[in-house]
């Protein structure tokens, strides 16, 4: 693999954890957001998506990002009898995210993107080291 196919592939990936934190940062931003209608459903949670697919011209898999699934778990239900958007026994629809889950995904695809952050900069280095190597 050349250093040019290396830094192609790591930028791919960049992309998709790049794209993957703004699914976790969207259900992170609606974990708390009600119906807003009586009987609606609330937010629900986005599953971020990744497909590896070969890239002729470069000779490698690279990754992409794919369109964010729906999580179809069952909603929260939280008591609260005085709010308007409230059932019959008080309670209410509530996201079906976990911030906890979504902290722990986010950490994940931070340190994937850092991963391929360090393989540009080793890539940058070993390009340079050549091209000093070559002045001699």
């Amino acid at each position: 693999m050349d250093f040019s196919t290396s830094m192609a592939v790591a930028a791919a990936g960049l992309k998709a954890q790049s794209d993957r934190m703004k699914t976790i940062t969207e259900n992170i931003a609606n974990a708390n957001s009600a119906a807003t209608t009586a009987g609606g459903d609330p937010y629900r949670r986005k599953i971020a998506t990744v497909t590896a697919n070969f890239d002729r011209d470069l000779n490698a898999e690279v990754v992409k990002s794919g369109k964010p699934a729906s999580d179809m778990s069952d909603f929260r239900s939280q008591y609260d009898p005085g709010n308007p958007l409230a059932d019959s026994k008080g309670y209410v629809k509530m996201p079906n995210v976990n911030s906890l889950i979504e902290i722990m995904d986010m950490r994940e695809a931070q340190r994937s993107y850092e991963a391929d952050l360090t393989v540009i900069d080793a890539t940058k280095a070993m390009l340079s080291r050549t091209v000093d190597l070559l002045k001699k």
